[in-house]
């Protein structure tokens, strides 16, 4: 899924090229639909909640199997052991496939994910991504990758080793609020342009640009 149209795109372009001229670090945005599917968190609350279900029914067995005989009729036989148990497995099988039908519908899947996985599946998302499009790739090993992750709502910052040993991680934070302001107004572009501005203050402070520094790594937003 495409969030930028190309104008949009160069929105960004300019932004990390402007904040390059007074800086050898490389600055790479990233934009994301996701940064998991989250397939183990669907199957985890489907058995959590059949198991929650299941137990329900043999705690408060009468209860079940009155509903059944309100359905089957006043003249429903008892069910034997057997049946007892299939009704129970096929009440938790029932469960298990509609909380997996429930995860099928995005925003509701996204909202039941707990904010603790999502912050770490989009930093090791980011921590992915910058091994592959940054890290090391530069020669004084200067660069950034700017993630923002759109379903999760988040975004990350991560540094190579130089300018880590340098700059604290709490450093980045204003460069997040920057871009998180304009995101939420719904101003994508605009909020990732805010980002690289920021990040790119920090880096001319530390890493000013100089005589025979070279553009390394490509002036362009990544959108996966």
């Amino acid at each position: 899924m495409r969030y930028l149209d190309e104008a949009q795109h160069r929105i960004v372009t300019e932004a990390v090229r402007t904040a390059e001229l007074s800086t050898s670090g490389e600055i790479v945005p990233v934009l994301a639909d996701r940064s998991d599917g989250y397939t183990d968190v669907a199957l985890w609350w489907a058995a959590t909640l059949a198991f929650t279900a299941m137990s329900a029914f043999a705690i408060f067995p009468d209860v079940f199997l009155d509903l059944r005989i309100a359905f089957a009729g006043a003249w429903a036989a008892e069910p034997t052991l057997g049946e007892s148990f299939a009704l129970l497995t096929g009440f938790g099988l029932v469960v298990f496939l509609a909380v997996i039908a429930v995860h099928l519908i995005q925003p509701v899947k996204f909202r039941l994910i707990p904010p603790p996985v999502k912050r770490q599946r989009v930093r090791d998302a980011a921590i992915r991504h910058f091994k592959v499009g940054a890290e090391r790739r530069t020669h004084g090993r200067t660069g950034v990758l700017l993630y923002l992750s759109m379903s999760e709502h988040r975004a990350e910052i991560v540094a190579d080793e130089a300018i880590a040993a340098i700059v604290p991680a709490e450093v980045w934070g204003e460069a997040m609020a920057d871009m998180l302001a304009e995101i939420k107004q719904g101003r994508i572009a605009e909020g990732l342009a805010a980002g690289v501005r920021d990040v790119g203050v920090v880096l001319a402070e530390h890493f000013p640009r100089g005589d025979e520094d070279l553009n390394e790594l490509p002036d362009r937003l990544i959108e996966v």
